[in-house]
């Protein structure tokens, strides 16, 4: 299926949400696909991840969401061979304000991508259930959720669930859970083991083989501005989000 749109979200902050949806963007273009990252989170740790800096940005995804001004004038082509980003700045979290107040509020994104040309466009969206969430759920085919091994994984992700129903019974009915990633995974521990297992129950076949490791290199790739594939491709965490972009294209394109 050409032009999967997949976001990225769990309303939890620090769960690696960013990072896969950053990695998962890189593999797939690596992969000799057209890839549109969409920077969606006011944060814009998606932007500066890709080595771009933000202070020296004319247009970003607020230009496109906001205004209407056309994907083709917002986005950047990145250093990385076929993937592409739509920008943000902490602006974006004024948007949110601007935009509870403006017609057709919670399709803008879908709006911004109807016409796009990509074979994949990956959303990451920010860690809150916002309207700007909302807006990524609407405008997307699919759902890739990143859950942290820890203890309380879990909780939260019922109303996030709720909120993908509601978007499903209105406006995207097709929308569906792509898969959930494990993230932050110590193999060494019996509670990652035991949170796989939970998850599992929680989420049968939806989950995953690829789990994403606690991994140094993976953690230190965004402040160099660098995927983990592009600032060491041997390291754990590397193999893991390829072997992950792998599922991930398998799954939408059957």
């Amino acid at each position: 299926m050409a032009g999967a749109v997949i976001a990225v979200t769990n309303q939890k902050g620090g769960v690696g949400k960013t990072t896969t949806a950053v990695n998962v963007a890189f593999y797939i273009a690596k992969q000799g696909k057209n890839v549109l990252l969409v920077d969606f989170d006011p944060q814009g740790n998606a932007t500066s991840g890709l080595g771009i800096n933000k202070q020296e940005l004319n247009r970003t995804v607020l230009d496109a969401v906001q205004d209407g001004m056309p994907l083709a004038e917002c986005i950047i082509h990145t250093k990385y061979k076929r993937l592409d980003i739509l920008p943000a700045t902490p602006h974006l979290a004024n948007a949110e304000v601007e935009l509870a107040k403006a017609q057709q509020r919670f399709t803008r994104l879908k709006t911004t991508l109807q016409n796009h040309t990509y074979d994949y466009v990956i959303i990451d969206c920010p860690p809150s259930l916002s309207l700007l969430t909302v807006n990524g759920l609407i405008a997307a085919h699919y759902i890739l959720l990143p859950v942290q091994a820890e203890f309380y994984a879990l909780e939260g992700l019922g109303q996030l669930l709720e909120t993908m129903q509601l978007v499903r019974k209105g406006l995207n009915p097709t929308l569906e859970l792509l898969g959930v990633v494990l993230t932050m995974v110590d193999s060494r521990t019996t509670l990652s083991a035991q949170v796989h297992e939970e998850v599992k129950k929680h989420f049968p076949g939806k989950v995953f083989t690829s789990v994403v490791p606690r991994n140094v290199r993976l953690a230190e790739a965004p402040s160099h501005g660098l995927p983990v594939g592009a600032y060491d491709r041997w390291s754990k965490g590397a193999r893991a989000y390829k072997s992950l972009t792998k599922e991930v294209m398998r799954r939408v394109e059957g």
